[in-house]
């Protein structure tokens, strides 16, 4: 993705945003910058939409939308129309969503925009970026769409834009973007977009990757504590079942744990547990399914989606079936549920921890008096984590709806799988953190720990311990310790 030499600015240009980029304008950490030939795109789209409206009837612009499709607008009143339709379709519920979400959603609207193809003026899109320059964001609820357009949250969006509702954030006093005065065709143009299920993906992703990866350092170290057998994890295993996702999960336990491609059979156990020994194969679909979500939202958000389309070259506008999110709620779907299986084994190798046939270490890592408890509470904060987990990794695309009379009898409900991915990073880190804080402890009783980095250094932020106390505090510390474990 371009970026300037300082890294502090994410190119907007309708064609090379990518899941970082829209992370980074999200939380803050860069401004948008707008190359002008991107703008110029969006111009040459809006003039192309304004001409071919003249010719003949565009859907929304000189007609009714939904089952009022076939309803006749009188070119006097189109830009009425175009206010009516922002106002009827606000109609979001439910809790208002962070900052950060409606700061992404606004990053890939304005970036999709940039594509070329909506039509809309392109007021709105210098809007939209002033507007995460300026560090504001309208108030969007949480319920509304069904993946086939955010249009509540748009719609929402767009009276911000043109001075009817309120900014939020931004400080008392501080600047605003200047309102945009709408014009006929703008507001379907607007609304015709995935953007607020798009951002609220990449957010997801972006923070389940990052946890995907701490895991290959946590199950390391697991492996570790139980001194378990690296021939499940050897390089000529994974190249006769070339999964990559395996594979790569695979040679990372190995990497971190300093171990050769061919590991050499210890003393020990002939075969471990399924948590240890199945970790590659059940780990790499989760590896694989996270860049396959992030290649599809890296699609989505490069690409015109608005009904009705203009062509780049001006000479025609096709109604089509674009906004409707069928890849990107799969795709959602796919995470969770390959997030929800990798889940499983994490709390499998925390309650192995905890045996003494396996450690060689007291029952649940205890010390003490023999009645102590040790890290025996974990397995079930782990599997409380856990279920919330297997709620999220329900597949939201099994829904149905039928919808404006019967014309839209179908709906992808990728809105819904987003915000389950969401829910389920806040899940996966709570299970994760249990078994790094237990996997931990053991290694600072084994006789002989790894001389390994990761050990390094979370043994160097965890409390050490092991006197029955509350764990809390050492969880939330493994919370925040997971993202360094990710980068080693």
């Amino acid at each position: 993705m371009p970026r300037d030499s300082r890294g502090t600015r994410v190119v907007l240009d309708g064609h090379g945003l990518d899941v970082a980029g829209v992370v980074r304008l999200a939380e803050g950490g860069a401004a948008p910058a707008v190359p002008p030939e991107a703008l110029d795109r969006a111009r040459r789209s809006w003039h192309d939409a304004q001409r071919l409206a003249a010719t003949g009837l565009l859907y929304g612009r000189g007609t009714g939308v939904g089952a009022h499709r076939s309803v006749p607008v009188d070119a006097a009143d189109e830009t009425g129309h175009g206010l009516r339709l922002l106002r009827s379709h606000a109609g979001g519920a439910g809790r208002h969503l962070p900052a950060r979400h409606v700061r992404a959603m606004l990053a890939v609207r304005a970036n999709q925009l940039l594509a070329g193809g909506s039509g809309i003026q392109p007021a709105f899109v210098t809007a939209l970026t002033d507007a995460l320059c300026l560090g504001v964001h309208p108030a969007v609820n949480e319920f509304g769409g069904v993946g086939t357009g955010d249009l509540t949250a748009l719609a929402q969006t767009g009276l911000t834009l043109i001075g009817e509702r309120p900014w939020l954030g931004g400080g008392d006093g501080g600047e605003l973007p200047a309102p945009v005065t709408l014009q006929s065709g703008d507001a379907l143009a607007l609304l015709s977009s995935n953007a607020l299920a798009l951002g609220q993906a990449a957010l997801a992703c972006h923070a389940l990757d990052l946890l995907l990866r701490a895991s290959h350092a946590v199950a390391a170290l697991s492996l570790a504590a139980v001194s378990g057998s690296l021939e499940a994890y050897a390089a000529p295993v994974h190249a006769l079942r070339p999964y990559p996702g395996a594979a790569r999960a695979a040679a990372e336990v190995r990497r971190l744990l300093g171990a050769p491609d061919r590991p050499v059979r210890g003393p020990g156990r002939i075969q471990d547990p399924f948590g240890f020994r199945a970790f590659p194969q059940v780990h790499g679909p989760a590896l694989e399914a996270s860049d396959r979500l992030r290649q599809i939202v890296e699609v989505e958000v490069n690409c015109p989606s608005e009904n009705p389309l203009m062509l780049p070259d001006g000479s025609a506008a096709y109604h089509h079936g674009g906004f409707f999110a069928a890849p990107l709620g799969l795709a959602l779907d796919a995470l969770c549920l390959s997030v929800l299986q990798t889940g499983h084994l994490s709390t499998a190798r925390l309650a192995a921890l905890g045996r003494t046939d396996l450690t060689g270490l007291p029952a649940f890592l205890a010390e003490g008096s023999a009645s102590s408890s040790g890290t025996m509470i974990l397995e079930y904060t782990a599997h409380s984590a856990l279920a919330e987990l297997r709620s999220c990794a329900a597949p939201a695309s099994v829904g149905h709806a039928v919808l404006a009379h019967g014309l839209e009898e179908a709906a992808s409900f990728a809105s819904q799988g987003a915000r389950q991915a969401l829910r389920a990073v806040e899940s996966y880190t709570t299970v994760l953190a249990c078994e790094l804080v237990t996997a931990v402890r053991a290694l600072r009783m084994h006789p002989a720990p790894p001389p390994v980095l990761a050990l390094e250094l979370a043994a160097a932020v965890l409390p050490s311990g092991t006197e029955d106390r509350p764990l809390a505090p050492d969880l939330t510390a493994a919370a925040e310790l997971l993202p360094r474990l990710a980068e080693l």
